[in-house]
């Protein structure tokens, strides 16, 4: 009778582990795929559900564009101040997306969006006929014909 309990109980926690064990593989799955977020293609960079491109060739502001648009993507789009605050050398500019739009009189990123006044509040004394470039700490205008480097980013779906 010992014995016919002993390996009940094998068979009980065996079954148990099993079912343990596939129940934390399952979670993991779920987990891993919860965000929602495709893989980025190489040489670019996932973060907070987008793909971003630093360039190290140099280009025009125009070029820059083009660039990203054939990726499927738009040069950057800040969200925050220190988005890429820890990516971004101080000494680097990028060019990015945000240009003046005469008709509407405000600088507008290329989605349309204007610049949140929060985000950079000085922005109305650059001026309107340049482009515009970022580094870890500030933006500032520059001749659009001039080369940099850029930053495309790519919302993941």
């Amino acid at each position: 009778m010992a014995a016919f309990q002993n390996n009940l109980w094998s068979l009980i926690s065996g079954t148990l582990a099993v079912v343990c064990l596939s129940l934390m593989a399952t979670l993991g799955i779920l987990l891993k795929n919860r965000s929602g977020c495709c893989p980025c293609q190489e040489k670019w960079i996932g973060y907070r559900c987008n793909c971003y491109f630093f360039s190290s060739e140099q280009k025009t502001w125009a070029e820059s564009r083009d660039f990203c648009a054939s990726y499927n993507s738009s040069l950057l789009r800040l969200e925050s101040k220190d988005e890429f605050r820890f990516w971004i050398s101080s000494r680097r500019y990028y060019w990015i997306g945000l240009t003046y739009n005469k008709r509407r009189g405000a600088w507008l990123w290329e989605d349309g969006s204007a610049l949140s006044r929060d985000l950079y509040p000085f922005v109305q004394i650059l001026n309107p006929q340049s482009c515009i470039l970022y580094n870890s700490d500030t933006i500032l205008d520059e001749d659009c014909e001039k080369k940099y480097g850029f930053i495309c980013k790519q919302q993941r779906i």
